[in-house]
């Protein structure tokens, strides 16, 4: 695909940019191989001095680094400011905390001294997404920087202003030329990139196909890896949930960034007593969005982030309808330039419907009651995915109970899955490995060094 802004508000195609040549891109990774041996001996303070000055430089021009999001990918406008700002955060986060989750660890071996030293694999190569153009690089790019690597990194061909937007706050911010490096490189050169040996680690955030393609491709090379995939999140409702503040948070979870969101909740599992009573309220939230200019801080229903998108959720639901789903509300296009959806509700959705087990990327919610609480937790279980989930009960520590028996990576009570620089964010089952943000996030792509000191009279 070409490395194309198109506003899918309107089908505007705002600008096109060329592929890097194999020349430009071994250039590259040239000029990274030597920014490491450089900036793997940078003091932590001296790193944290850049990233946080990234930070401040993006808090300071919130607006000039939202526009691109929302012209790229169709973000409301508000979103987008919300989406820079956390971005800014977790840089922020990283300059304040890494030194200290990296500091060496002293062991108490049975005799001598020992210690882990955690220091830097080198040049990284990271794919991401689309669906949060700054926070996806934000949290590839600060923790790893400050841990002493230096980062390369693929973004959508969809998001190409946002991508060079981000490579020029690195510089502005102070960053060596090779710390932060955006490619524009196509399917081929990326596999080049991760057979290439000056690359030491590599990190997707992605489809599943996609995972399954890298990570294999990273595991022939024996590189590490992590892949953060799709997701099907479930949305429990028990039956002591405060029905009106669920449904508040059901259309936050659902709508945040028109459903485009791995972490979006896309499963709505509601106890039998409140199945009508929420699917009720549900539906009349939703049919209050309005469409329109995602700039217009009015608009409440953004378009999704590119016609290929739409058509995919249509056919979804085309398929769902077809194998005997019920349609509860929306299901079409609406009828306006840009690629707008309705949000739609499915439900009735068995086992053998491809529904079940596939993810809606979009504003599509599959509503499923169940008769009580070990009925949703199977559910909730019986997915291919294991990425977040949520539980809403008025009893907390019911609730934790719960959460214990979902199997995923992260469970949030009384609120949707979200993410803040000190939670840790991941999955398990098709959803991926490895893990981003907090403490764990800076870990992965660090060497875990022993250090021993034993007596070399040891043996006499």
């Amino acid at each position: 695909m070409p490395y194309q802004s198109v506003n899918p508000y309107d089908g505007e195609i705002l600008k096109t940019f060329e592929e890097f040549t194999d020349q430009q891109l071994d250039t590259a990774l040239t000029t990274a191989t030597a920014c490491f041996e450089t900036w793997r001996h940078t003091p932590f303070a001296k790193r944290a001095a850049v990233v946080a000055k990234a930070a401040a430089i993006l808090r300071g021009r919130i607006d000039e680094f939202a526009r691109p999001v929302t012209l790229e990918m169709g973000k409301l406008i508000e979103q987008a400011r919300g989406e820079v700002n956390l971005s800014a955060d977790i840089l922020d986060y990283y300059a304040k905390n890494a030194e200290g989750f990296l500091a060496p660890q002293t062991l108490n071996p049975s005799s001598g001294e020992a210690e882990v030293e955690s220091t830097p694999f080198g040049v990284l190569f990271g794919i991401q997404p689309w669906n949060f153009p700054y926070y996806q690089l934000a949290r590839f790019a600060a923790p790893n920087l400050m841990a002493g690597n230096v980062v390369m990194v693929k973004h959508a061909s969809c998001v190409p202003q946002c991508a060079i937007a981000f490579e020029a706050l690195w510089r502005e911010a102070g960053g060596p030329v090779g710390a932060y490096t955006n490619l524009r490189i196509s399917h081929d050169q990326a596999n080049r990139m991760i057979d290439d040996p000056r690359i030491k680690g590599v990190a997707l955030t992605g489809s599943v196909e996609a995972g399954k393609s890298v990570a294999a491709r990273a595991g022939q090379n024996l590189k590490k890896s992590t892949m953060e995939l799709g997701g099907s999140d479930a949305f429990i409702v028990l039956d002591d949930a405060d029905l009106d503040k669920t449904v508040e948070w059901a259309v936050w979870a659902k709508m945040n960034n028109t459903g485009q969101c791995c972490v979006a909740a896309k499963r709505f599992i509601v106890v039998e007593s409140l199945a009508d009573r929420f699917l009720e309220k549900f539906q009349n939230a939703l049919a209050t969005l309005k469409p329109g200019d995602p700039m217009d801080s009015a608009t409440t229903l953004g378009p999704l982030s590119t016609e290929a998108a739409l058509d995919q959720l249509l056919n979804q639901v085309d398929n769902a309808l077809a194998k005997g789903a019920t349609l509860v509300m929306g299901g079409k296009r609406i009828e306006r330039a840009g690629a707008f959806m309705q949000p739609t509700i499915l439900t009735n959705i068995q086992p053998g419907n491809p529904a079940y087990r596939e993810e809606f990327f979009g504003p599509v919610a599959l509503f499923f009651r169940v008769k009580d609480e070990d009925e949703a937790v199977a559910l909730a279980n019986d997915s291919d995915f294991g990425l977040g989930g949520s539980i809403f009960t008025q009893d907390v520590e019911w609730g934790k109970f719960v959460a214990s028996r979902i199997d995923t990576g992260m469970v949030f009570i009384n609120q949707p899955t979200w993410t803040t620089p000190d939670l840790p964010f991941g999955g398990i089952k098709n959803s991926g490995y490895g893990r981003e943000l907090a403490d764990l996030g800076i870990q992965e792509f660090v060497n875990k060094k022993l250090v021993r000191v034993a007596s070399i009279d040891a043996l006499a």
